[in-house]
């Protein structure tokens, strides 16, 4: 059974980083209550760099809550909270290997639809302590995914997560992960992946330039 067991959300603020500081809104806490999903955020919620985080493609960011006892077996922590990863939804029953590209599902009055993996960058580091932690998560394949919101609407802790589509284009969130970062030369599933019209942008570009360098023709 999927469920949404938190919503989690914060705005920007400074933090020490090296020599100097930094705005980050990874620090999400839970938020009691209903919440409104809008098309680029959560309500309280604000990505401090909007030029690689946010926007359509990344309205809200969902981490499936059995990777926390993973990262708690490997890291040898317990002081793990909801929205430790930096996510919005901490969900339940929707693994990275069963999540589809393009899948859209009705979160409480929402409506939502799976763009990609994430990518993590420095700041999930800053947020768990560790300098190395962004290499860690992205070698696991642990990534979670981004969501694009169909319809607004309010969220909040305990809502169930109804499948509405699925199976359109047959890859799933760790199959697009594992084949840009582990399959530079699969050009036939990078076609596969170009033919979904939901891939976001940062994820289409790389593979549009894998087939270009084969001199093989975009379609």
């Amino acid at each position: 059974m999927m469920k949404l067991l938190s919503v989690n959300a914060s705005m920007p603020k400074e933090v020490p980083y090296r020599d100097e500081t930094v705005s980050t809104g990874i620090f999400k806490e839970p938020v009691t209550g209903r919440v409104m999903l809008r098309r680029l955020n959560l309500d309280g919620d604000k990505q401090a760099d909007p030029s690689v985080h946010g926007g359509v493609h990344k309205a809200a960011y969902a981490y499936p809550y059995e990777h926390y006892e993973w990262w708690s077996r490997e890291l040898g922590r317990t002081d793990f909270a909801f929205g430790q990863f930096g996510e919005n939804f901490t969900v339940e029953g929707m693994l990275e290997d069963a999540v589809r590209i393009g899948d859209v599902y009705r979160i409480g009055a929402s409506l939502v639809e799976v763009t990609q993996p994430r990518v993590p960058c420095f700041k999930i580091g800053i947020r768990m302590g560790m300098a190395d932690f962004p290499k860690r998560f992205m070698a696991s394949g642990r990534t979670g995914f981004y969501l694009k919101v169909l319809e607004e609407g309010e969220v909040g802790a305990g809502d169930g997560i109804e499948r509405i589509r699925g199976d359109v284009g047959n890859i799933t969130v760790r199959g697009l992960w594992h084949l840009a970062y582990y399959e530079p030369q699969n050009l036939e599933d990078a076609r596969k992946a170009l033919r979904l019209p939901f891939l976001a942008p940062e994820w289409r570009k790389p593979m549009e330039k894998r087939l270009i360098q084969a001199g093989i023709p975009l379609e």
